[in-house]
């Protein structure tokens, strides 16, 4: 129900101003939200190509340590000369207000080179180190869309969500208010005409002559 305000003129542009008010804002969020959609939509898109690519890099990665394993012996040791990744870097940018996460990794010259000596390994060894290595690019590429995606879903929720208490509560509360009071003031206003109407008919009407004795 509308809030019964006292129908009164003042009452009324503030009224009509928190209408316009209300809509407008409704109209932003809604531009926002499908801005938002477009966005994430987009990134889904490149959601699925890269997880079939990783999909694919792991299985011809798992397959090659497999083969390394076989022909060079458990590669364990091996393994522990690679050092641990520690270029990865957190910045973000922003769509509409969301904070869009961007991760980069650091393509170090050395990296180009083998951590391990070629004496005691074999070519399956190299194949293994190379998938491996593109298997960990695409899963940096990987968790920034994912976590893109997330926080997108998670700000047109609350978008919707605020869209729609305006759109279905604050703007026909106002609009009620709006009509309540206008229809108030124009009842008022008849009202005045028609007194001012019988007053001015009154006023001109002649007088009664007053009977002689």
């Amino acid at each position: 129900m509308a809030v019964q305000a006292v129908p009164t003129k003042g009452n009324l542009m503030n009224a009509k101003k928190s209408l316009a008010l209300a809509k407008s804002g409704y109209e932003l969020l809604d531009r926002k939200r499908n801005i938002l959609i477009r966005e994430m939509m987009t990134l889904i898109d490149h959601v699925n190509r890269i997880q079939e690519k990783i999909d694919k890099a792991y299985e011809e990665a798992y397959l090659a340590l497999q083969t390394a394993n076989v022909t060079n012996g458990f590669c364990e040791d091996i393994s522990k000369s690679v050092p641990i990744e520690d270029g990865l870097h957190l910045d973000s940018r922003s769509v509409m207000g969301v904070e869009i996460p961007i991760l980069t990794i650091d393509e170090h010259p050395k990296q180009k080179f083998l951590y391990y000596g070629l004496t005691s390994t074999n070519s399956a060894v190299d194949k293994a180190y190379m998938l491996f290595t593109e298997v960990k690019y695409l899963t940096v590429e990987l968790a920034e869309i994912e976590n893109s995606v997330y926080r997108l879903a998670d700000a047109i929720k609350k978008t919707q969500k605020r869209a729609n208490a305006l759109k279905n509560i604050m703007i026909p509360r106002f609009e009620e208010t709006v009509k309540f009071i206008s229809d108030a003031l124009e009842e008022k206003d008849r009202e005045e005409f028609s007194r001012l109407k019988v007053i001015k008919q009154r006023a001109a009407a002649p007088n009664p002559r007053v009977p002689r004795m």
